[in-house]
């Protein structure tokens, strides 16, 4: 008798839940749950229907075609919206309403039905996580959380969380794709992926200022210098960024070392600063700018906050160059620059290391090693 009664039961399974967040600040949650499983109370508590005291009820609710149960659900719809919650990172609820209904015919009888509540919301853009709470009279949950930029065909799932206590799941971050960040937020950060790329990732970088640096350090010709390569490579990370200016890295690579070599054997023969160094370092500073740009490409800018980002990333990078040229100067050459010898003992050893590191790239990223 008993194998009956249970062969005759649905099995008690946990609510489907997906909340899906889009760059517009729409948010849509559907579950995926039984109908009849709710209005009847029966929940994780039982491993099949025929267990509940409310089992038959359940099974008259099964038989009921799909409009029937939508109006049975309709007494309910209140009540299920009161207990169910979505809070912000702030503990703010977010306000909920049921956007659509949709339940299959009885099929079956075996197969528990499962319907498709759909809710709807709207999140301001600066939320950067959330937390769902399903009450356990309701029945155990899994959920997780997808982040959704359509118009940038991006999307973010999060991990399944199975909720089986009358509890707040863990919160779902939003920063990947959705939360829309204060614009002091995107300034330091870009700044800091700035610095970032010159210290203490960009050794290529670090010898080319090294190798500026080291021909003449008074004030004024530094100036010019660092200003003209400034003034290039913002030129071409903007043009590239924008996919306006597109070379290769198999070419914007070696053409990087072999810039890092020309200043270094330059600052050998070479005893002052002229025109055509000025210029040179404007060409040369073109081609950082592309490689610059490749590594702001690894990044999604905000969306609007181009100029922002472009601007932001170059003062990281200006400051990089500037901690460079400072280090540079306050621990070798203030103390050795009025010295005899400066540059034959100094510039020329430093140089001759720069240009061997640029041509040995060189060769390397040609693949002629």
């Amino acid at each position: 008798m008993l194998s009956i009664q249970n062969s005759s039961a649905d099995v008690v399974k946990p609510a489907l839940i997906e909340i899906s967040a889009n760059t517009n600040g729409h948010i849509d949650i559907e579950i995926r749950a039984s109908i009849e499983a709710l209005l009847t109370g029966i929940n994780g508590r039982y491993n099949n229907t025929k267990e509940s005291p409310n089992a038959d009820q359940y099974d008259a609710l099964r038989k009921l075609n799909s409009e029937s149960l939508a109006l049975k659900f309709d007494q309910f719809k209140q009540s299920f919206l009161l207990n169910i919650l979505l809070k912000d990172n702030k503990n703010n609820p977010i306000s909920l309403t049921i956007k659509s209904i949709r339940i299959p015919e009885p099929g079956y009888i075996k197969v528990p039905r499962i319907s498709l509540i759909t809710l709807s919301a709207q999140l301001n853009r600066e939320v950067q996580s959330l937390q769902w709470y399903y009450p356990l009279k309701f029945g155990d949950n899994a959920v997780r959380l997808r982040q959704v930029n359509e118009v940038e065909h991006q999307w973010h799932w999060s991990e399944w969380q199975w909720l089986r206590k009358d509890q707040f799941s863990e919160a779902f971050s939003l920063t990947e794709i959705f939360t829309k960040r204060p614009l002091h937020q995107v300034i330091i950060e870009y700044i800091v992926v700035g610095f970032d790329h010159i210290i203490p990732m960009g050794l290529d970088h670090i010898l080319f200022i090294l190798g500026i640096f080291l021909l003449n350090t008074q004030l004024k010709p530094l100036i010019q210098q660092v200003t003209l390569f400034t003034i290039a490579h913002t030129l071409t990370l903007g043009l590239s960024i924008n996919g306006i200016l597109s070379l290769p890295a198999n070419i914007v690579e070696p053409l990087i070392a072999l810039s890092i070599a020309y200043v270094g054997i330059e600052n050998i023969v070479a005893n002052k600063l002229n025109k055509l160094r000025l210029l040179i370092i404007f060409l040369f500073g073109l081609i950082h700018g592309m490689g610059f740009a490749s590594a702001l490409a690894d990044f999604n800018m905000p969306e609007g906050t181009f100029i922002i980002t472009l601007i932001s990333f170059n003062v990281g990078v200006e400051l990089g160059q500037l901690t460079i040229i400072a280090l540079a100067y306050f621990s070798v050459t203030h103390w050795l620059k009025n010295k005899d010898g400066y540059h034959r003992v100094f510039v020329i050893p430093v140089s001759l290391l720069i240009s061997f590191i640029g041509l040995y790239w060189a060769a390397e990223r040609l693949n002629l090693m």
